[in-house]
């Protein structure tokens, strides 16, 4: 049995899946397995990862498609490290990534969740000039709610543990165990994560280190904003009856956030009205960002501002954004 399973949902991934396995399979840490979860795919996902499998440390399980939630749920039920980590099939890892993790969770017992800062890329693998580089101690539920620290799906690297404390049994999937909600499309990630901060004893800590590259591509940038929000309103409602009082006293300030977040996406679609509306809003919503963040909150409005009055041309001099759609840190 490995010590560490690195789950990888993919999905029509041909284009990025043999650059994500070549970083698996050169982690320093070298006592692991790595479950592809082909989640329905109709290109050669499946033969691009059969065609790795002369490594033994592969392995592939093919599924109709469920979704990123219901392919990470696959994998996990796989899983038989006393670590799991999870790598979206066009993302990479460090080589020394595995190996940080797995020393920051021995040593620290009730940790259940570990994840890294990332650097973002392009479609091409290629630096974008942006990281997330969030806060890594001292985290509660607040300030995942809020700002998500693990800031990206392919950062995280869980106990055993701690996923079976949130395994549950949900009437669409059966008799199929899930951590996961498969209900979701988006925000299924912190979703779990907050299940896990308002659910279970364990903490959530962050190492040192821009451990996980992150690809922000032209079908993410041009994501609804409207649907992601949807998702994550749906969220909240759904985890309230959980905790009624963190949700009323923490809501508002989160929902600002969360508007503030989605401008960022939309300036980097280029959608001004879109930008200037999620930004106001934000305002207009909590005062909680512009307090504790003025200056990412004032730069966002005015990046929305400029970008809806006079487009795209103006934005760079005024704020040095690219095209990273992606949570900042």
């Amino acid at each position: 049995m490995h010590r560490a399973s690195i789950i990888v949902p993919a999905f029509n991934a041909e284009a990025t899946l043999a650059e994500t396995l070549a970083s698996l399979t050169a982690q320093s840490f070298t006592d692991l397995e790595i479950i592809v979860v082909d989640d329905g795919s109709t290109d050669a996902t499946a033969r691009i990862a059969r065609a790795h499998m002369t490594d033994a440390r592969i392995r592939l399980v093919s599924q109709p498609n469920r979704g990123l939630a219901g392919a990470r749920n696959t994998g996990i039920l796989e899983a038989r490290g006393a670590y799991i980590g999870f790598c979206d099939a066009d993302d990479l890892w460090r080589p020394e990534k595995l190996a940080v993790h797995v020393a920051h969770l021995d040593a620290a017992p009730e940790v259940g969740l570990s994840f890294s800062g990332s650097v973002l890329i392009d479609d091409a693998g290629r630096p974008t000039g942006h990281a997330q580089k969030p806060r890594l101690r001292q985290i509660d539920a607040a300030h995942v709610f809020k700002r998500n620290p693990i800031g990206n799906g392919s950062a995280a690297v869980m106990r055993r543990e701690a996923a079976e404390a949130l395994v549950y049994y949900p009437r669409h999937a059966g008799t199929r165990a899930c951590v996961f909600d498969e209900t979701f499309r988006q925000s299924e990630d912190i979703e779990c994560w907050m299940r896990l901060m308002l659910t279970t004893g364990w903490s959530i800590e962050g190492v040192p280190g821009l451990l996980t590259a992150y690809r922000v591509n032209g079908a993410g940038l041009s994501a609804n904003t409207e649907r992601q929000h949807d998702a994550w309103e749906r969220m909240v409602e759904k985890l309230t009856p959980l905790a009624p009082e963190f949700f009323a006293r923490v809501t508002p300030a989160a929902r600002a956030y969360q508007l503030r977040y989605l401008a960022r996406r939309a300036v980097s679609a280029l959608d001004g009205p879109r930008a200037v509306q999620l930004a106001l809003g934000a305002l207009a919503t909590s005062r909680r960002p512009l307090l504790e963040e003025p200056v990412k909150t004032l730069t966002t409005l005015a990046a929305a501002l400029v970008l809806g009055a006079g487009g795209s041309r103006l934005l760079k001099p005024v704020l040095g954004l690219s095209r990273a759609g992606a949570r900042p840190a």
